[in-house]
């Protein structure tokens, strides 16, 4: 018994991935690596993809051969049990970036005249961190996607900030691992770069989200990086503080895609800046943005709606060419990046931006709602800033839609296959491996570990050679 157990929490040891974490404007891997997100958003079921292991391991097994480091998913059931596919996804070298919100519990969404952030909410992303802070291989919370759409949702901007403040502070209290928390925003011209500075803005970085990304589907067909406007975003990240990345990208104006824009994500032009990038999606659905397919005939998992066309479950079988085109652009696009030892962050907080009549309507220095406080319509107050209780000069609204920005060919101009205020019930919406899992090889007590293993274990190790 006693053999079993030590030779356990050796293989538990050996086998772990290494955790991820924020340094200035970069993640790193708890081994010191940098890391750079090669993701596929990933919702097979609309209330939780990571409750049955048997197809999660199936899918971890094709991710591994298309090159994937990373999942998104967007919604999971907080009560289920998730050890299984963590696991899976775990061994496979593969991160998963999960939104805290639920269906009922997020900030702003459609029919909602007005967002808020209320002890409701606070205690549905609280469950979902309490399900999920344990797991090494996530790699960070998300408090939000597409909350802000346009213009006239500016006064959502305070309560996403409220939000991602009030669940840092949750996750230090508890003593959890300090999982980043951040954002995932929509592509519009008019809110740039203002969201992006305000969630990074102010002097306390308890309030500042940990990192930033952007739902982009910019760079379509035979787009270049100056045409695909991707100029314009690297020029508005170049001195950004905090870890930025693609939350969403991949745009489909005519099939195959050929993820020509990892190319440039990756090189020279913006890898300094940029941690990678989440490709929408795994699952082929109505939207035709998936990457792969299953057999609707004899799948235990099925859509309701349109979707119910498609199979959600069994071996996925990888859509050609465009798998391909993806696999063959990260197997050739493997950045190091710089050491955290020798990364020394010089970049400060964009100062906040300045209140703009029609274009950006939050005061810089308003201060973030408390828990409890909603946004009040214009015959409410007249105050004219959002504020704890008060709104800009209009109120939000729910529109769908991304703006393309400016030198962006007309198919940029696409919303994102997401739906816009949330993550939605069935979203419609890199770095080397290495950074993955260790695997455990040699022998099964093969003493060359004690070289990094503490003296601790090479006792055990010894006293598992006498048995």
């Amino acid at each position: 018994m006693l053999l079993s157990i030590l030779f356990g929490l050796l293989i538990s040891l050996v086998s772990a991935i290494p955790t991820i974490s924020t340094k200035g404007s970069k993640f790193f891997t708890s081994d010191g690596n940098q890391f750079f997100l090669k993701g596929v958003a990933y919702q097979l079921l609309p209330e939780d993809p990571l409750v049955d292991n048997t197809q999660c391991t199936l899918d971890a097994n094709l991710m591994k051969t298309l090159g994937a480091n990373s999942i998104r998913v967007y919604h999971v059931d907080p009560q289920a049990k998730h050890d299984d596919c963590m696991k899976t996804f775990a061994d496979a070298g593969i991160y998963v970036w999960l939104d805290l919100d639920t269906f009922n519990s997020y900030i702003q969404g459609p029919g909602m005249s007005a967002p808020q952030w209320n002890e409701t909410q606070y205690k549905a992303y609280q469950e979902v961190m309490d399900a999920f802070h344990n797991y090494d291989n996530v790699g960070g919370f998300f408090v939000g996607n597409e909350v802000l759409t346009s213009p006239d949702t500016d006064v959502a901007a305070p309560f996403v900030k409220a939000a991602a403040r009030d669940m840092k502070a949750y996750r230090d209290e508890k003593d959890y691992r300090k999982i980043p928390v951040g954002y995932s925003a929509a592509d519009v011209a008019t809110l740039r770069p203002m969201l992006q500075n305000y969630l990074a803005c102010g002097e306390d970085s308890s309030d500042a989200m940990d990192f930033y990304s952007l739902n982009a589907y910019e760079w379509c067909g035979q787009a270049t990086y100056d045409t695909s406007g991707y100029v314009f975003l690297q020029m508005n990240a170049s001195d950004y503080n905090i870890p930025i990345f693609f939350s969403e990208t991949g745009c489909i104006v005519e099939p195959p895609r050929t993820f020509d824009d990892q190319a440039a994500i990756f090189g020279d032009k913006m890898v300094d800046t940029w941690s990678g990038a989440i490709i929408y999606e795994w699952i082929q659905e109505t939207n035709m943005y998936g990457l792969v397919t299953y057999d609707l005939e004899g799948g235990t998992a099925t859509a309701a709606g349109a979707d119910a066309q498609f199979g959600r479950s069994g071996t996925p079988k990888p859509i050609s060419p465009d798998f391909e085109n993806l696999s063959k652009h990260w197997a050739t696009l493997s950045p190091t990046g710089i050491r955290a030892d020798d990364y020394k962050p010089s970049l400060t907080p964009p100062p906040c931006p300045d209140f703009t009549s029609g274009a950006w309507e939050v005061s810089p220095d308003a201060q973030l709602p408390t828990i409890g406080a909603k946004a009040v319509s214009d015959s409410e107050s007249s105050s004219g800033s959002a504020s704890a209780t008060s709104t800009a000069t209009s109120t939000a609204s729910s529109k769908a839609q991304s703006e393309e920005s400016s030198g962006a060919t007309a198919a940029a101009a696409e919303s994102s296959p997401t739906a816009s205020g949330s993550s939605e019930a069935s979203p419609t919406s890199g770095a080397s491996l290495g950074a993955g899992s260790i695997s455990f090889a040699g022998s099964m007590l093969g003493l060359a570990g004690c070289i990094w293993m503490s003296a601790a274990l090479c006792g055990m190790l010894g006293f598992l050679l006498v048995l």
